[in-house]
C-alpha cells in the first residue's frame, strides 16, 4: 500500500510499528518535513483552513504544499483539520450561536450560567458545526485516499469541554461548591470522545490506512492525543476525582496514545499520568517563556523510567546528539527542522552507527 505524498510508507510503518511495540530496528525514529526548495518553501494551509465551508480550496493549498515537501524518515503526509481547539464543544445543544471567528482562530463564548437550567448535555448532530466538521472529514477522506491521511481532531473533552461551554473561574468554583453536580455532568460526556471519534474513523477508512493526530505519531490502529488543559487549575485530589478516571477511559479505548503535558503547572500530575497503564507516551512542552526541550533532559529520563514514550524537538542536529547520548535510542521520537535531504540522511547515519 502506498501513499502519493509518501514512497516509502511501508517502510515508515515497520518502523511506528515496532516503536509501539517498545522494539529498535536500528535507530530512533524521526519526523521531519524538508522544503524541496529551501529557496522558496510552500506552506501547509494556514489554521481554520475550511471553516469557511471551502473544503475545496483547504485541500488544494495542502497538495501544494505536499508535493514541493519530502517527508522524511518516519513522517507521513497528514492533513490538518480543525475548527479551534474547543471544537467538540461546539456541537453541544445550545452553543451553535456561541462560536466566534477572528485573529486567526476560533472559540466559544461560555454559556451556561446555571446548571439547573441544563437538563442533560447533548451533542446536537443538526448543529451546523457538527455537520460541517464531519462533511469535511468525509470530504478530505475521499479527496486524500491514497495520497495522505488526516488527523485526528485536538479534542478537548471532559473538563475541557466543561470549561469551554462554563467558563474557566465559574467550573473552579463549581469543583468546590457542587462537586456532585459537575460530576454527574462528566459522566453524561464521557462517550463523546469514543462516538466522535468513532464517526471519523469510519467515515475516512481509517481501518485500512491508520491514523494520525496533531502530534503526528502514527498509528496502524486508533491512535489520539489526550489532553486536558483544565488540570493547571487543579490540585492532585481533584484532578484524580474529576480527570484521571475519564483520562483512563479514553486512553484504554485507543489502541495507542500520547498524553499532552502543557507547562510546570502540569507536572503535579505527572505521576499519576504515568500510572495509567494504557498511556503510552507523554508530550512535554514547557510553555511560553520556559526553557527548551534540552534543558528537561532529566524530566525524560523520568518519564523513560516509567516505561513511557516521549517525542522530543530538538533545535539543531547536535541538540539530537546530546539527547541521543543521554537518553538512549528506546521509545523516543524527535520531531525537528531541518536544513536539506542531505542533513537529515547524515542525522540517520550517526544514530544508527551510535544505537
Amino acid at each position: 500500500m502506498k501513499l502519493k505524498y509518501k514512497e516509502d510508507f511501508e517502510e515508515a510503518k515497520k518502523y511506528w510499528r515496532a516503536f509501539w511495540e517498545g522494539e529498535i530496528i536500528d535507530r530512533p525514529l524521526l519526523i521531519s518535513n524538508i522544503p524541496k526548495n529551501k529557496d522558496n518553501p510552500v506552506s501547509s494551509p494556514p489554521y481554520l483552513s475550511g471553516i469557511d465551508g471551502n473544503f475545496k480550496r483547504a485541500i488544494e493549498d495542502y497538495e501544494r504544499y505536499a508535493e514541493s515537501t519530502v517527508f522524511f524518515a518516519e513522517s507521513i503526509p497528514n492533513f490538518t483539520i480543525s475548527f479551534g481547539p474547543d471544537t467538540i464543544s461546539y456541537f453541544i445543544k445550545g452553543a451553535e450561536s456561541k462560536v466566534r471567528i477572528g485573529s486567526g482562530t476560533a472559540w466559544i463564548e461560555p454559556f451556561i450560567d446555571d446548571w439547573r437550567k441544563i437538563n442533560r448535555i447533548e451533542i446536537d448532530k443538526e448543529n451546523i458545526w457538527y455537520k460541517g466538521f464531519m462533511n469535511f472529514y468525509r470530504y478530505a477522506g475521499e479527496r486524500g485516499e491514497g495520497k495522505f491521511l488526516l488527523q485526528m481532531p485536538d479534542a478537548h473533552t471532559h473538563l475541557d469541554l466543561l470549561r469551554a461551554i462554563r467558563g474557566s473561574e465559574e467550573l473552579c468554583i463549581d469543583l468546590v461548591e457542587i462537586p456532585d453536580e459537575i460530576e454527574r455532568r462528566l459522566r453524561e460526556i464521557k462517550d463523546f470522545f469514543r462516538e466522535i471519534y468513532m464517526e471519523i474513523f469510519d467515515s475516512t477508512n481509517m481501518k485500512e490506512w491508520g491514523t494520525t493526530s496533531w502530534i503526528p505519531l502514527y498509528c496502524e490502529g486508533k491512535y489520539e492525543v489526550l489532553q486536558c488543559d483544565f488540570t493547571y487549575m487543579i490540585g492532585q485530589e481533584m484532578f484524580r476525582r474529576f480527570a484521571l478516571p475519564y483520562i483512563e477511559e479514553e486512553a484504554n479505548f485507543l489502541d495507542h496514545c500520547i498524553f499532552h503535558v502543557d507547562g510546570p503547572g502540569v507536572i503535579r500530575h505527572l505521576d499519576d499520568l504515568l500510572s495509567i497503564k494504557k498511556i503510552d507516551a507523554i508530550q512535554w512542552v514547557p510553555g511560553e517563556g520556559n526553557k527548551p526541550h534540552i534543558y528537561w533532559i532529566d524530566l525524560f529520563k523520568r518519564i523513560k523510567e516509567a516505561g513511557k514514550k516521549v517525542i522530543i524537538y530538538p533545535q539543531s542536529v547536535d541538540e539530537v546528539k546530546v539527547f541521543h547520548k543521554e537518553l538512549g535510542p528506546e521509545n523516543v521520537v524527535y520531531q525537528l527542522d531541518l536544513r536539506s535531504l542531505e542533513e537529515g540522511k547524515r542525522l540517520v547515519e550517526w544514530l544508527i552507527q551510535n544505537t
